[in-house]
């Protein structure tokens, strides 16, 4: 008995001893119930963003890298972010989206950067220039030679920031309804095209004309404009333009890049996870390089079903390429003396072009000297 009774405080000293750690963990485990709910709410929680574009709906090229950028990021992120896509005109013109980003009307934009050139002088870098970089080249300048810190900067006032998000590569030069045989053609030309190129185009003695991609046909078919440039084989095939003017020209020197954009609303943007911002950044990137090897890949059987439906491949004449390079230079120097910024842009884009140049010249003469051209 008397070892019973030693017994017992013993057992009860050992209870003591580790019931703290019992309600220790009966506590944890309350907590984590309690907080559960909170974690799993986080998890779940959306963040829906409108995309307003330039473009109609699915429009090869642009149209459709709007609609595919929408969808990376909705799958990438698991659905936490879900990005609704609004072709032109939905919400807003093909020409408001800046203005739609920027005032909060949308999180984001699918467009082109030299749609704003003229209220941002500079932006068209970040498309391309006449007689200017290749689509691998001018990624090189955005992501290692400073060009997106540029861009970042240009467009910080207006709340917004630019990426890379599309390319359609290199552009034809465009239909035409007569021949183009010497620099006298073109005065007088009333001819759709967008950015910097119109510039050279009027200094040409053309009337260059902005046209939104949906509203070209029937302006063609009206006989209100003469020519248009819009971008290469497989956008214009489903455009019919052929039908109408068939001569088309090469090469596209007003625009040998064909970047495409995404504008983000920087408000918008912050307020997002670092995980979700990544996702975002990632996503523009991956759309990028998959628009171009796609239009790579299409462009050749493009270009070969519009000429058996009656195009017409012609190449500028010299002329019109000399005086075209000409005033590209011009027009580039105006353009650098427009704001300190446009300076610094115009600057780093030559920059890039020339420190570029020579290995580009020399993987061009490989690629045809490979392939026996």
């Amino acid at each position: 008995m008397r070892g019973q009774r030693h017994a017992t405080p013993n057992t009860r000293t050992d209870t003591a001893m580790t019931f703290p750690t019992r309600r220790n963990l009966i506590a944890a485990s309350a907590a984590g119930i309690i907080a559960a709910p909170a974690i799993v709410r986080a998890q779940t929680q959306v963040t829906t963003w409108r995309m307003v574009t330039s473009w109609a709906k699915n429009l090869p090229g642009p149209g459709v890298s709007a609609e595919r950028l929408g969808q990376r990021i909705t799958i990438m992120s698991s659905g936490r972010l879900r990005v609704d896509v609004h072709p032109a005109g939905h919400i807003v013109p093909a020409f408001g989206v800046l203005d739609a980003v920027s005032t909060g009307a949308a999180e984001m934009g699918h467009t082109a950067a030299f749609f704003w050139d003229g209220q941002l002088p500079g932006a068209a870098f970040f498309t391309t220039a006449p007689f200017g970089m290749g689509a691998l080249q001018h990624q090189t300048w955005i992501e290692h030679r400073g060009g997106q810190q540029l861009w970042d900067e240009l467009y910080k006032p207006r709340g917004v920031r630019g990426l890379l998000a599309g390319n359609t590569g290199p552009s034809m030069g465009g239909w035409f309804r007569k021949p183009v045989e010497s620099l006298a053609d073109i005065k007088g030309l009333r001819i759709r095209v967008q950015g910097m190129g119109g510039e050279v185009y009027a200094a040409l003695g053309a009337t260059p004309q902005s046209i939104p991609p949906a509203d070209i046909y029937p302006a063609l078919e009206r006989g209100t404009i003469d020519a248009v440039e819009i971008l290469a084989p497989v956008n214009d095939l489903p455009l019919g333009l052929h039908r109408i003017a068939p001569f088309y020209y090469m090469p596209g020197f007003n625009k040998p890049n064909g970047a495409g954009e995404a504008l983000i609303s920087l408000a918008a943007f912050e307020k997002l996870s670092p995980d979700l911002q990544r996702i975002v950044e990632n996503a523009c990137q991956a759309e990028h390089s998959a628009a171009l090897a796609e239009a790579e890949h299409q462009n050749g059987a493009a270009l070969v079903e519009l000429v058996r439906a009656g195009a017409k491949l012609t190449a500028f004449p010299a002329d019109v390429m000399k005086a075209a390079r000409e005033k590209t230079h011009e027009i580039i120097d105006k353009k650098a003396s427009a704001s300190p910024i446009a300076g610094k842009i115009v600057a780093s884009w030559r920059d890039a072009q020339s420190s570029g140049g020579p290995w580009a010249r020399v993987g061009a003469y490989m690629e045809h000297a490979l392939r026996g051209a």
